[in-house]
């Protein structure tokens, strides 16, 4: 094995290591999310708990797709910008069910799991920025849902304590939304830069681009 060939191993040896760690952390803490949103009836926690199983199989299937060549990439990535979408879909139903009638959540429970999710997006942000070039669109699928997370972690604390000066629901409504195009534009992102991969897969076994 030459010193160039040692040295990609171990690169994907610690971009599995760093992927296996940021998707146990999602997991994890989406049962934790997912449960006190189910408690209090929030509908922006609920759709961001969801984005914690979305970014669970997005850095599983980084795991399983690592080696795999350009073209099966740019197919992972887009299978990716289709996974993302999933929260945005589930946000805007809750919105829509509870439009009618949009009691307040708790603000108190809303701040504190907000605050935790904060700091675990936060740790997977920072470990994923260090590696976001290593897969292409895979890495950057991965990184920028986390860093869409923090973004919107950051809000639902802020929306907390709107709601608990106003007690009132719509806040959360409003913030759900807000998640929705949050989520549609980071799939986009997503599905450019698949795009510029199955263009370059192209160019290296000599078709035309389409």
């Amino acid at each position: 094995m030459t010193t160039a060939q040692g040295a990609g191993a171990a690169r994907t040896r610690g971009l599995r290591r760093t992927v296996l760690a940021v998707a146990g952390l999602n997991l994890a803490y989406f049962f934790v999310e997912i449960g006190v949103a189910l408690a209090i009836g929030s509908v922006s926690l609920f759709a961001d708990s969801v984005d914690f199983l979305e970014d669970t199989a997005v850095n599983l299937l980084i795991f399983l797709a690592l080696g795999w060549s350009l073209h099966a990439r740019a197919v992972a990535g887009r299978v990716m910008a289709v996974i993302i979408l999933v929260p945005a879909l589930a946000a805007a139903w809750q919105a829509f069910a509870k439009f009618s009638d949009p009691a307040a959540p708790d603000p108190v429970s809303l701040v504190v799991t907000a605050g935790g999710a904060v700091a675990v997006n936060l740790v997977c942000t920072l470990l994923l920025l260090r590696v976001r070039e290593h897969a292409g669109s895979m890495t950057t699928a991965a990184f920028l849902a986390a860093r869409n997370d923090v973004i919107v972690n950051a809000a639902i604390i802020v929306m907390g304590i709107v709601t608990a000066l106003s007690g009132s629901g719509w806040p959360d409504l409003v913030l759900g939304v807000l998640i929705v195009v949050l989520n549609v534009g980071a799939a986009r992102e997503v599905w450019e830069a698949a795009g510029e991969e199955r263009l370059a897969a192209r160019a290296l076994t000599g078709e035309e681009p389409r």
